[in-house]
């Protein structure tokens, strides 16, 4: 019989150019290289797979448990494409990374085979002076921003915001964005990899060579929308009722948790999909389900199966909560 409790995740870890320390220093991940850009902590694909790390299932891959009964795993909404539907990610910029932008569902599987891109981003930390590039400066067109890139200055057409930790920006697909030098972020997306680069600054990788660019398709896919058509497609699946809900667009809904050790707080995983927890901060805390507690600490990723029912999340922590619309 088909065992049901909170997984802990094994994560992926990437090495990029752009990437720092600290994960390994305060999120307690480990990689045998220095720049540790990227940790996907619940991935089910070809170049980056989760490994469960607790429990009965402890080292069976994420997508192996998946094919033993998808429908009572994923739930009827995790299970309505083709492919596990999410990919959640921590981030650590040292530096800039590239000036981007991702497709929609249509241009990206024309032309990529992939799924599109839309994403939403939690600040996690933000050194002094940290920023996102976070789309275009009012006004400007889609000529001028094809003028700005064909002659090499693209900076001085994007959108700088200034962030600190607690901020959340969701990025729709279409829009010209980057993660700037000093952020280090929680990503919840789709479950794509198409990234078009635009501009990266003229940097050299390790090898000399320069990473290569997009332009072409950026251009086919970039969108110009205010920030009401922005914030429309972030909570399209539903407002925020409670003020504890992150996101709520098609793809997916995050919602943050917080307790303390003079409380704790329930939520329920229902048929409809698995529960992923990614955590935050966490201190003498647990997760509780069916009379066992399971120790959570800080930067865990856990797996909830669909149907496990009541779960509750007690001590001091804080974590973020997604599940699939």
């Amino acid at each position: 019989m088909l065992k049901k409790y909170p997984m802990k995740l094994r994560p992926v870890t990437k090495e990029i150019l752009w990437g720092g320390d600290r994960l390994k220093q305060r999120y307690h991940k480990h990689a045998d290289f220095d720049k540790l850009a990227e940790t996907w902590e619940l991935t089910v694909r070809p170049d980056g797979m989760s490994i469960i790390d607790s429990g009965d299932y402890t080292g069976m891959s994420l997508e192996e448990f998946i094919k033993h009964a998808p429908g009572s795993i994923l739930g009827t909404n995790g299970i309505k494409g083709d492919r596990f539907p999410i990919l959640i990610k921590f981030i650590d910029a040292r530096d800039d990374l590239s000036i981007q932008v991702h497709p929609g569902d249509s241009y990206a599987l024309a032309n990529e085979g992939e799924l599109g891109k839309m994403e939403m981003w939690y600040i996690v930390e933000a050194t002094e002076n940290a920023k996102l590039v976070y789309g275009l400066k009012d006004g400007c067109t889609m000529d001028a921003f094809a003028k700005a890139v064909t002659e090499g200055c693209t900076e001085s057409v994007l959108q700088y915001v200034p962030v600190k930790a607690g901020d959340c920006y969701f990025i729709p697909s279409g829009q010209v964005h980057a993660i700037g030098s000093g952020c280090l972020i929680a990503e919840i997306q789709q479950n794509s990899n198409v990234t078009y680069r635009v501009y990266d600054y003229n940097r050299r990788q390790a090898d000399g060579s320069l990473r290569q660019l997009h332009v072409a398709q950026a251009l086919d896919v970039v969108q110009i929308r205010t920030d009401a058509e922005v914030q429309a497609l972030r909570y399209e699946a539903g407002p925020d009722k409670h003020g504890k809900t992150l996101c709520n667009c098609q793809y997916f809904k995050v919602k943050k948790h917080v307790t303390s050790v003079d409380g704790n707080t329930d939520f329920f995983v229902s048929d409809k999909s698995f529960k992923s927890v990614l955590v935050l901060h966490a201190e003498n805390a647990y997760l509780e389900h069916d009379g066992t507690r399971y120790e959570i600490t800080t930067g865990d990723s856990f797996f909830l199966p669909s149907g496990m029912g009541s779960v509750t999340l007690t001590g001091d922590a804080e974590v973020l909560v997604t599940t699939v619309n």
